[in-house]
């Protein structure tokens, strides 16, 4: 069976429904098919702002683009107006394509879109998508779980709906408990956040990683610890969009950082863990 064969059949996109679809962390190879079908279907496309334009570009001539974008410090939209815009442009008869970053069930406030949608009694399908507390830290060579580090990971948010570090997180299960830590927009409190787990118990050694703009062209990480996190961040000029990722899986980077080494020419020589890891030139 061709590709254009399977595509056509997917689901069907039925007038007066919508779709909340993941678009993965940036990558257009990391859409999934479902979202492309949706993609070629929809009548309107309602894009957060993380949505890579690549993404945007696979839509079908003639459906329309509206942009709903959430962005830290900058105005925007209200979470209950998209919602909201979303029932309206059903109740219209269009093929709606709610086009979200990464998943839209996490951190991605589609469970909020979803419940408005069942209270509006609009059909509606969910198309999970890559997240980038995953997908990101693959592509930076960080896998989220290594036998050898940790059995279990842990993903949070940095701040909450007021913008402010979330109170509401059990900081001190989260030092004690959480081998690996994976946070979202965390970038702007990443200051109190690493006092709060040092002074908890985890070490000011441990290493952190930022991966901003991940899985695109203009992806860029840094390594740095747990005590240096934001003095090196400042250093450093990095903005979000970001991933930050805390524990013994950031010293994996040194043999897996498979994206650098296929630009840079580099072979990785492998003893991330030990005291003997190095990088050759190749």
């Amino acid at each position: 069976m061709n590709a254009d064969a399977f595509l056509d059949g997917l689901p069907r996109f039925e007038p007066g429904h919508v779709w909340l679809v993941g678009a993965g962390p940036g990558d257009p190879g990391l859409l999934t098919l479902h979202a492309v079908n949706a993609l070629k279907q929809a009548d309107v496309v309602v894009h957060d702002a993380l949505v890579n334009a690549d993404c945007l570009a696979l839509a079908r001539d003639g459906a329309a683009l509206e942009y709903a974008g959430k962005r830290g410090g900058k105005p925007s939209p209200k979470q209950r107006d998209i919602s909201l815009r979303l029932v309206e442009l059903a109740r219209e008869g269009k093929r709606v394509l709610r086009l979200k970053g990464g998943d839209p069930f996490v951190f991605g406030r589609g469970g909020e879109e979803a419940l408005t949608l069942v209270d509006h009694g609009i059909p509606f399908r969910v198309v999970p998508g890559v997240t980038a507390g995953i997908g990101g830290l693959a592509y930076a060579g960080i896998p989220a779980t290594h036998r050898d580090t940790n059995h279990s990971v842990t993903f949070l948010t940095g701040h909450d709906a007021t913008g402010v570090m979330p109170d509401a997180i059990d900081w001190a299960s989260v030092a004690r408990g959480a081998p690996v830590v994976v946070m979202y927009m965390a970038m702007k409190h990443i200051g109190t956040i690493a006092a709060r787990l040092i002074a908890e118990g985890r070490s000011p050694d441990e290493p952190v990683a930022f991966v901003c703009n991940a899985t695109t062209p203009q992806q860029q990480v840094l390594e740095t610890t747990l005590a240096r996190a934001e003095a090196d961040l400042v250093t450093a000029g990095l903005v979000p969009p970001a991933i930050v990722v805390v524990g013994e899986v950031v010293r994996l980077r040194a043999a897996l950082d498979w994206l650098g080494a296929s630009t840079t020419g580099r072979t990785l020589v492998a003893d991330p863990l030990g005291s003997r890891s190095k990088d050759r030139t190749a």
